[in-house]
């Protein structure tokens, strides 16, 4: 065998490969254990959706603590998914997205709620028509609806209906939809618009169109106190100083 070259070449390289793969597993196993690659060297890379923006409402506090106490493992044996949950935990986080990044740690990419209103008086609604819930003190539309799933729809039509408002300088402070789909606004002026069921784009439109030349010379010390636009050719009125009185009406009242 010791004369044989091919035979004691063939034993090297098998030694070489055995040893090889040796080193290569306990180098593994000290790469999966604690500390080599702890997982709070994730700390400064964490950062806003939008690339190098700073993270508005998430404290360093917040993300100190959950890696403390919910992230498990190193660099190599950490949980993705997991990471990327406990995240999206902290109530000011809408979206999470987490990978590995040689030779640092992991790079954390946080999305922001960003509030549009109220929602209710228990929650907020995020510019996606979202709902979540976290504790705020700003000036804020609120909107309301039979559910959180109708919150998208809520936000939709708030837009909608703020752009046709706009020519007036109107804008809208709270949005309604009933359980039956009718909606009801309320301006910044204070006054109440009811819009109904169908065809709310369209009594809008005319609100606008008829305000400056019909509406508005109505009363000219403070705004109405609400307007019915459920007609087809008129508008239901009540003035501030008579709101416990019945409409002054023109055109034929349809139920809708």
């Amino acid at each position: 065998m010791w004369n044989n070259h091919h035979a004691l070449n063939l034993l090297s390289k098998t030694l070489v490969a055995l040893v090889t793969m040796v080193v290569l597993y306990a180098v593994s196993l000290q790469l999966i254990r604690p500390p080599f690659f702890q997982s709070r060297k994730l700390m400064k890379l964490i950062q806003g959706a939008e690339r190098n923006t700073a993270l508005q409402n998430i404290t360093r506090e917040q993300i100190e603590h959950l890696i403390g106490n919910e992230i498990e493992g190193n660099f190599i044996s950490v949980n993705l998914t997991a990471v990327r949950e406990a995240f999206v935990k902290l109530p000011w986080v809408r979206e999470a997205k987490v990978k590995r990044e040689w030779p640092h740690g992991l790079h954390v990419k946080l999305e922001e709620h960003q509030v549009l209103a109220y929602w209710g008086s228990h929650a907020l609604v995020n510019t996606y028509g979202e709902v979540f819930r976290v504790t705020v003190d700003v000036d804020l539309p609120k909107f309301n609806g039979p559910n959180e799933a109708s919150a998208q729809e809520v936000a939709q039509q708030y837009r909608r209906f703020n752009k046709i408002l706009g020519p007036l300088h109107q804008h809208i402070s709270e949005i309604s939809l009933t359980p039956r789909y009718a909606w009801r606004i309320q301006l910044n002026t204070g006054t109440i618009l009811e819009l109904g069921r169908s065809e709310i784009e369209e009594r809008l439109v005319r609100y606008v169109s008829v305000y400056d030349h019909s509406i508005a010379r109505l009363n000219q010390q403070e705004p109405l106190a609400y307007v019915d636009l459920r007609y087809p050719n008129g508008f239901a009125i009540r003035m501030p100083e008579v709101m416990q009185h019945v409409p002054r009406k023109s055109g034929t009242r349809r139920e809708t």
